[in-house]
């Protein structure tokens, strides 16, 4: 526990932020996963509206990746990898 006035500010501080950035690290995956599952059924049945959803969810998971990037949460090496991750499952079915 901590002793002085300060090191209990920097704590409380640092809950504060570990709640944010699980918040935003949440979001993130669950942006992902949806967008992963638009993938799946614009593969199953590639029609325009299954298209437009699939690029939908892309630019909501971009969005969400780029602001934890410019807050801190993720590293800009990771979210390059994130954002790497999803055209790359998309890439195959705009041959």
């Amino acid at each position: 526990m901590a002793n002085t006035k300060s090191a209990l500010k920097r704590a409380e501080i640092a809950e504060r932020n570990r709640l944010r950035n699980k918040a935003y690290k949440s979001a993130v995956k669950t942006l992902m996963k949806k967008y992963f599952s638009a993938v799946e059924l614009y593969k199953a049945n590639p029609t325009p509206e299954s298209k437009k959803a699939v690029d939908d969810r892309m630019s909501e998971a971009y969005s969400k990746i780029d602001k934890a990037v410019k807050r801190g949460v993720l590293h800009p090496n990771n979210g390059s990898r994130k954002k790497s991750t999803l055209a790359h499952r998309l890439k195959p079915l705009n041959v």
